[in-house]
């Protein structure tokens, strides 16, 4: 099997520079513009603008959403929506400057595509650094790092998130009612601790990560996506319901607590890393900016919405997802498990990316005959990772804002502005672009820096939080 990246035999990414879909033109030079402007054709049989609208959406709205409410918890209930909003604007500009490095390289090397490796490693060519030149090819390495750390931190969450909504599911079933609006206490049932819940999920999800032909999950994606929109639907309907005095709620959480903050948020926007491959893939790619603007202007007020929402509506209750929040009765706990059905096979979606760096690299060190038990082992071993991870850390809130803090600021902030920079050196950037670039860099920096000394030291500080008595509108009673 080939070694490149985010391919296999059964299901081809075009993302890569070395690869021509069938239908779209050879890598001639009439493959890319040679002018300023960018007129690479589509593909043949490429997506439409409103799938691509919809691989935006999917790329983005995960886990991160649901944690949101406590993430502006720890910013307070002003600086943390205008935060979010500024931290949004940022990731879509930085997935903006992504796209316009990738089309720079394609006119300048007479290439169809370039994915976001190629374009760090092009970038680093063009630095004015000797040393950088030379090693050029780590850049690849580089973002290749960044995509594994941060898929795979993505895959710890799906644990974490799947346990503690089935826990409460379970030990709230023999209180659980018809009735969403009563104040009747509820006593949570003793059951088993979130850990064995998370490796109690273990060999279904192995299972489900042996489905190596991402065509076989798309009637499961499918219906994730719909059982999660659903589920969003109820939540919204639920939250603005009886929202109490927001006078007693803090403007401005204490700075202690904001890098958390920023962790969850940059963690939520997280769809960086779709951006190149969905905009190769269009039959029209240069109506992408404006599909990537309108996206993530959805995504950007759905993530404001829906935090300031349940943060209002739950206030210092909140809890790492927002579901754990909702009313043990039977529809809010169908809406637990249909959103914990659309993570599960979400797993897969977002596995697939550091399976697709590392399983073609150990098939190819193999002979022929063990590469498929090889494929399967390396699996294997990657979904106990991640399961191995969640049980150190089943702190939902800390994964969260850990994960985003070490690898999606990089991503996401550090790298494309750096990026840029490189890139349009030698032909002469305005000094309040690179003022701009650095200052992004140097808050992409300071967040992974900070953001993952806070999460750590949460992690070491606070214990668990133990198993709560509830009533049946989700108020927890401590």
């Amino acid at each position: 099997m080939s070694s490149r990246r985010l391919r296999s035999e059964d299901y081809n990414d075009y993302s890569s520079t070395d690869v021509t879909p069938e239908g779209s033109p050879s890598n001639g030079p009439n493959s890319c513009a040679g002018s300023s402007t960018y007129q690479r054709f589509g593909e043949t049989n490429g997506t439409t603008s409103f799938q691509t609208l919809i691989h935006v959406l999917k790329g983005n709205i995960g886990t991160g959403l649901l944690g949101l409410p406590l993430a502006i918890k720890n910013a307070g209930v002003v600086m943390g929506p205008v935060s979010l909003l500024v931290i949004g604007i940022i990731a879509v500009h930085c997935m903006r400057i992504l796209v316009k490095c990738a089309h720079h390289f394609c006119r300048k090397l007479q290439k169809p595509f370039v994915d976001y490796g190629d374009a760090v490693m092009y970038g680093l060519e063009a630095s004015p650094v000797a040393w950088l030149r030379t090693h050029s090819i780590w850049g690849r390495h580089l973002v290749s790092f960044f995509l594994i750390v941060t898929q795979l931190g993505f895959c710890c969450v799906y644990f974490v998130f799947l346990a503690d909504n089935l826990k409460q599911v379970i030990s709230a079933a023999n209180g659980t009612t018809n009735d969403c609006h009563s104040n009747e206490t509820v006593v949570l049932t003793p059951t088993m601790d979130s850990r064995l819940y998370i490796l109690s999920l273990l060999p279904f999800i192995v299972l489900l990560v042996f489905i190596r032909n991402l065509k076989f999950l798309s009637i499961f994606s499918l219906l994730a996506n719909i059982a999660m929109l659903v589920s969003l639907v109820m939540i919204y309907q639920y939250i603005v319901q009886g929202i109490p005095d927001p006078g007693r709620l803090p403007l401005v959480s204490g700075w202690k607590t904001y890098p958390l903050f920023f962790g969850t948020a940059i963690f939520a926007f997280e769809g960086i890393g779709v951006v190149l491959p969905l905009e190769n893939k269009m039959k029209h790619p240069q109506h992408f900016p404006v599909i990537l603007y309108v996206g993530m202007a959805i995504v950007s007020v759905l993530y404001v919405s829906l935090g300031a929402l349940g943060y209002l509506r739950f206030g210092a209750n909140i809890q790492a997802s927002i579901t754990l929040n909702l009313p043990n009765c039977w529809m809010y706990q169908s809406v637990k498990l249909l959103y914990s059905f659309g993570i599960f096979f979400t797993y897969a979606l977002q596995f697939y990316v550091p399976a697709e760096i590392i399983v073609p690299c150990a098939r190819s060190r193999v002979p022929e005959r063990w590469a498929l038990a090889v494929d399967l082992l390396l699996r294997t071993f990657l979904v106990c990772l991640t399961c191995v991870l969640a049980i150190l850390i089943p702190r939902l809130d800390i994964v969260i804002s850990l994960v985003g803090s070490v690898s999606s600021s990089a991503l996401a902030l550090i790298i494309p502005p750096l990026l840029e920079i490189f890139t349009y050196f030698q032909e002469g950037l305005h000094p309040v672009t690179v003022a701009k670039d650095i200052l992004i860099s140097l808050i992409g920096f300071v967040g992974f820096v900070v953001g993952t000394y806070e999460a750590l030291e949460a992690l070491v500080t606070t214990p668990a939080s133990p198993s709560p008595v509830s009533n049946a509108t989700g108020a927890l009673v401590l």
